[in-house]
């Protein structure tokens, strides 16, 4: 439990009450000057002595406020914590009080005669209005530290979901690409060596911007034509990517490792089965404040069934909704001969 005391921590907060009660003892000395006819120094007197000391003193009541919460106590103990330490107050209060009254008042008995009941009673009624005031205070205080830890806890979760969709890419591009130089270590050393190359530098990009929300774009892109050129080596001419992207997307921001699995996805879906060249198509432009990027594959309707969603467009969506909180900036077209996937990049 934080025990500094608000005007300390909060110096903007300890200005006002200083300006409130400035105006309080200012009020009371007009009042008393102009409406009951005392005399100004009499009635400065007073204010010093009583309201200004209060101020003073009734500050003290924040450790009260603090030592009895309602979440460690019961509310009788509570009630009676607050009626003791209000006695002690009020007491020491009204002792310099008369103490300075008798400085500065020329006629203190008469007054401490006619004004001590009084003075009690409003003492009682400031107390209440300080544990109110406190007790404000202690709550929006605790109020904000919660919003501070919740802001904390979300951050970390974020975080944790990014760090479990991307160790869900990484083994399973590992998987395919280990498959792929496995075939052709015999039949192919040389393109199984060019193939182990790329995949260290490949690799070496993934475990780069692993703790990495969001990269460039041009090094998203150099990373995807580095595993398309990985894949190509096994698949030949039936794999041509063509790449169409403004020169202006370059510097544009993108999470990083988005876009290999709809690569991988293209590729399972159109090349594993095709006699004929595929051309798996990335449109990329940028306007208004977004990145639009389009990957688009033909494929033969006749060799594959399409069932719904893999695991590799749940992983981009998931991250999507995670990053910006917005799973539909991912659309998916199939028109049974060309599959489209359309990405929409907020750089704001």
């Amino acid at each position: 439990m934080d025990f500094k005391h608000p005007f300390i921590s909060n110096p903007r907060l300890g200005i006002y009450y200083i300006l409130v009660w400035l105006a309080i003892f200012t009020g009371n000395v007009l009042l008393k000057w102009l409406a009951y006819d005392l005399e100004p120094g009499i009635a400065i007197a007073e204010g010093l002595a009583f309201p200004f000391m209060f101020a003073i003193i009734g500050s003290s009541i924040w450790y009260v406020i603090k030592y009895s919460s309602f979440e460690s106590y019961s509310i009788t103990r509570i009630i009676v914590s607050h009626f003791i330490a209000a006695t002690i107050i009020i007491f020491i209060w009204l002792y310099i009080g008369i103490v300075l009254i008798k400085l500065l008042h020329p006629y203190a008995d008469q007054w401490i005669n006619n004004s001590l009941a009084i003075s009690i009673f409003g003492g009682y009624m400031l107390y209440i209005t300080y544990v109110i005031f406190f007790y404000a205070v202690s709550y929006y205080q605790r109020f904000k530290e919660k919003l501070k830890n919740e802001g904390k806890l979300k951050t970390l979760i974020k975080e944790a979901e990014l760090h479990a969709l991307k160790s869900q890419i990484n083994p399973h591009f590992l998987f395919n690409s280990l498959n792929s130089i496995s075939s052709l270590t015999m039949t192919n050393p040389e393109k199984a060596q060019e193939m182990v190359i790329n995949l260290s530098s490949l690799m070496r990009y993934s475990l780069k911007h692993d703790q990495k929300e969001k990269v460039p774009f041009c090094e998203e892109l150099k990373n995807s034509k580095l595993y398309l050129q990985i894949e190509k080596v096994r698949f030949g001419n039936i794999l041509n990517p063509i790449f169409k992207v403004n020169h202006n997307c370059q510097n544009a921001f993108i999470p990083s490792m988005l876009l290999q699995p709809l690569y991988e996805n293209a590729i399972k879906y159109s090349v594993y089965e095709a006699t004929e060249p595929v051309d798996v198509i990335t449109h990329a432009s940028c306007r208004e404040d977004v990145l639009e990027i389009t990957i688009i594959n033909n494929y033969d309707p006749t060799s594959i069934t399409r069932k719904g969603e893999g695991i590799g467009l749940r992983n981009i969506r998931d991250r999507l909704q995670i990053i910006y909180g917005n799973p539909t900036l991912m659309k998916v077209e199939d028109n049974t001969k060309q599959y489209k996937v359309t990405l929409v990049i907020p750089q704001k």
